[in-house]
């Protein structure tokens, strides 16, 4: 890693991407529980909910009573996805409820875009302009997240000049968010797709969403830091998936990223200890008997360096 000495920013992704591929749907109150053991662990800013259709995706079921009984400190932002305008129309009733960013997520195949969303890439983006241009003007932070940036379940490998159009036709964006939505990336993938979109993008901010789905997505972590990347999401236990995407594993986990950016002079806030402490738990919440995530079985490593 080349930014020694500096911050990477961990989004918990648990809330959303964590749950909503597991069975066993969550109450309310443990979702609001779950988003206020991740504050306790340091993590400051969390995607907590997905407006999606409660058919489709039950465990999101909840969205608006969630976003209404998280804890709001001031230090906190709060992340939504939104899949189309109506998504956006829920998050903008809840008025002072509402969440601070909004994430909206284009797929860069086709086939997955359609299975995903019901409508083709060049659809989805068509109105990703118009739902961001809506957002932006009613204050809420951009994300743009490009899924299956890596390659797609369905269509094979994805090129990074499909990723870099993607981005090129996006309009104004807040952030950049590529998405390694099946875990088939590896760390030379990484370096490739933050030049391509670079060359077109220059100056947003990028952020990176790996699955550990092949194993190699702390590693791609790694990549990512050393490419610049200011920000990576993770998941608390390391739980989550892709309801859309067969075979798709956990996001890498927030407790396991922690400890390799904190260990590596990295600053993160996250306390490791208290984030493998809520791993475990929300395991359990799951009827889970183990999580991903490795720290709550290893626990903390104290590097202290003994001198004869």
């Amino acid at each position: 890693m080349e930014q020694r000495g500096v911050g990477v920013e961990i989004v918990e992704v648990g809330p959303r991407d964590g749950l909503q591929n597991e069975q066993r749907v969550l109450p309310t109150s443990v979702k609001v529980d779950y988003v206020s053991r991740a504050i306790a662990a340091g993590l400051r800013r969390i995607e907590v909910t997905a407006f999606a259709h409660p058919g489709r995706v039950p465990q999101m079921a909840d969205a608006e009573e969630v976003l209404r009984s998280v804890p709001r400190p001031p230090d906190v932002r709060y992340i939504a996805l939104v899949l189309n305008g109506r998504g956006l129309d829920r998050a903008l009733a809840l008025e002072s409820k509402r969440p601070d960013e909004i994430n909206y997520v284009v797929v860069a195949s086709d086939e997955f875009s359609r299975r995903n969303q019901g409508v083709s890439t060049i659809e989805s983006l068509a109105a990703f302009r118009g739902v961001a241009a809506r957002a932006r003007d009613a204050g809420f932070f951009v994300t743009l997240t490009v899924a299956a940036a890596f390659g797609c379940p369905f269509s094979g490998a994805m090129s990074a000049s499909r990723v870099r159009e993607i981005v090129a036709d996006a309009g104004p964006l807040d952030e950049i968010c590529l998405a390694d939505t099946i875990g088939v990336g590896v760390p030379g993938q990484v370096a490739e797709l933050a030049g391509e979109v670079r060359s077109v993008a220059a100056g947003v901010p990028l952020r990176a969403h790996f699955h550990n789905t092949r194993n190699t997505g702390y590693a791609n972590a790694v990549a990512a830091v050393s490419a610049g990347f200011v920000a990576l999401d993770a998941s608390l236990g390391g739980i989550g998936g892709c309801p859309f995407a067969p075979a798709a594993t956990g996001n890498i986990a927030t407790e396991d990223l922690a400890y390799l950016l904190n260990n590596s002079a990295l600053k993160t806030g996250v306390d490791v200890t208290a984030a493998a402490a809520v791993g475990t738990w929300i395991g359990g919440q799951l009827g889970l008997d183990t999580v991903p995530a490795q720290l709550g079985r290893a626990g903390d490593f104290t590097r202290q360096v003994l001198r004869d």
